[in-house]
């Protein structure tokens, strides 16, 4: 209730005041029952309208209170606002963190993903090259010439022999060995070989020189050979 209305209740029930009190004086010579029954209606008249309304009054409380209340849910909706919106920020900082970590993670794969197939294809070329190294190898320890413990004797013999005669004679018998097939068809030649491989130096080197002039090819592929040839140790049982 405003303030302006409640002076008006107030002037209202002093001129309602004012207005019994002149017409109780003006009638005070009626009997003393009546003027008391005026001087209470006036009295009532008077109490009932100074007094504020009691509704009104809890009304203004009402409203005060709604006031309040309304005000606290502001601050708590303004609070609720400002923690979402922290969380709303919150989860977009880790989106972001989550989408760069996934974008490293998609880099990595992608690098891990291309060094497997590298690494696959060094391994088929690897394994390539070795496949080749022991074909290789192979070839070569079917292409050695070896010299058995058993017949070791009898070529350092026939050597000495040749290394008793004169380089062309000594050629022209190691041509012929060389050239010599069995009936299998196989030759001679590691035979010529061996025994070259226990002559002395001084006698290989005249024997060599004079079968370049006369085979040329036979004395490369006699020094080939010799380089192949190794000797066997004596075996164990």
């Amino acid at each position: 209730m405003s303030k302006k209305r409640i002076i008006m209740i107030a002037a209202a029930g002093l001129v309602s005041f004012a207005g019994t009190f002149v017409l109780a004086w003006l009638t005070k010579t009626a009997p003393d029952s009546k003027n008391d029954d005026l001087n209470k209606a006036a009295l009532s008249i008077e109490e009932t309208k100074l007094k504020p309304p009691h509704p009104e009054g809890g009304g203004i409380s009402r409203v005060f209170d709604s006031q309040v209340k309304t005000a606290m849910t502001e601050k708590k909706l303004k609070s609720l606002i400002y923690e979402v919106r922290e969380k709303i920020e919150e989860y977009d900082t880790k989106l972001q963190g989550l989408e760069a970590q996934e974008q490293r993670l998609q880099i990595a794969h992608s690098t891990i993903k291309k060094d497997i197939e590298e690494l696959n294809n060094l391994r088929i070329e690897l394994a390539s090259v070795v496949a080749n190294l022991k074909n290789e190898r192979d070839k070569l320890l079917k292409s050695r010439v070896k010299i058995a413990e058993s017949e070791k004797t009898n070529l350092m013999s026939i050597a000495a022999a040749y290394d008793k005669m004169d380089s062309a004679s000594a050629g022209k018998i190691i041509t012929n060995i060389s050239q010599m097939q069995d009936s299998s068809g196989t030759t001679s030649l590691d035979d010529a070989v061996k025994i070259l491989h226990y002559m002395t130096d001084r006698t290989k080197a005249k024997l060599l020189a004079e079968l370049v002039t006369s085979e040329p090819k036979l004395a490369a592929v006699l020094c080939q050979r010799l380089k192949q040839t190794i000797e066997e140790g004596p075996q164990t049982q």
